[in-house]
């Protein structure tokens, strides 16, 4: 399950899609369902949440295995209709869905493992039609670093802090990792502007074990707070695990 502030992140900008859709014509009839893209969305897990909240999803992803759990889960959800799953990778949206096709996109952990991040976001800027948003999640290098040497791993730490992609090493599944800086360069040369900024995960991953979520209801509530308190904070956000941006068409 994603934490519970990047669920209101996702939420806060589908409305402002559907506000901005409504304020380019007349009458109550403009606010229809927000055209969303799933980017990697695989089985669908924040796909079916945004359609039961009323918008339309298509999930592309390279997974053909995940697309057909897609195809069922929506089919056993009864939103079939209004949620379809569409082999395709990053870099050719534009083939894939066509040009100013869709209000929002979620690209959630996946420029860690495209194979060049500004195709990626080129070829988001090319479906995103105006006024449009970007959800961006994407893993932060400087919370690798801190969470390996919190847990005495500090080779990989040392790699992850001066490797020029931000891993540990040849076993790291991630192939690339970021920090602000770096992101919001990539946005600006491809297009877009930042509207706002989140850490996802402050101190989830620095905690023990035996002392985290796990503890119980009141050990969960108090964490869940403090993690939306701290991921607004921009002393914080800069050692987040996760980076939440989001961004419009410049």
């Amino acid at each position: 399950m994603e934490p519970s502030v990047l669920a209101a992140g996702v939420d806060l900008l589908a409305s402002r899609c559907r506000d901005d859709a409504a304020s380019r014509a007349s009458g109550a009839s403009a606010r229809g369902p927000v055209q969303v893209l799933d980017l990697g969305g695989g089985t669908g897990g924040q796909a079916l949440r945004l359609v039961q909240a009323g918008h339309d999803v298509t999930v592309v992803d390279p997974s053909l295995d995940a697309l057909a759990a897609l195809g069922r889960r929506a089919a056993e959800a009864g939103v079939a209709d209004r949620l379809r799953g569409v082999q395709g990778d990053a870099e050719d949206l534009g083939d894939v869905l066509g040009e100013s096709t869709v209000d929002l996109v979620l690209c959630h952990g996946v420029l860690e493992v495209v194979d060049d991040p500004q195709v990626a976001l080129g070829s988001i800027r090319r479906v995103l039609r105006e006024p449009g948003r970007l959800s961006l999640l994407v893993a932060q290098r400087h919370a690798a670093v801190l969470s390996r040497v919190s847990s005495g791993q500090l080779h990989q730490a040392h790699h992850i802090a001066h490797d020029p992609d931000g891993r540990w090493g040849g076993g790291d599944l991630l192939r690339r990792r970021f920090d602000l800086d770096q992101v919001m360069d990539l946005l600006r040369s491809t297009g877009f502007g930042v509207v706002g900024v989140e850490g996802i995960r402050v101190f989830s991953d620095l905690l023990p074990r035996s002392t985290g979520p796990a503890g119980g209801d009141p050990d969960r509530a108090l964490l869940a707070d403090l993690e939306a308190w701290a991921g607004t904070q921009p002393g914080f956000v800069g050692v987040a695990a996760q980076l939440h941006v989001h961004a419009a068409p410049a």
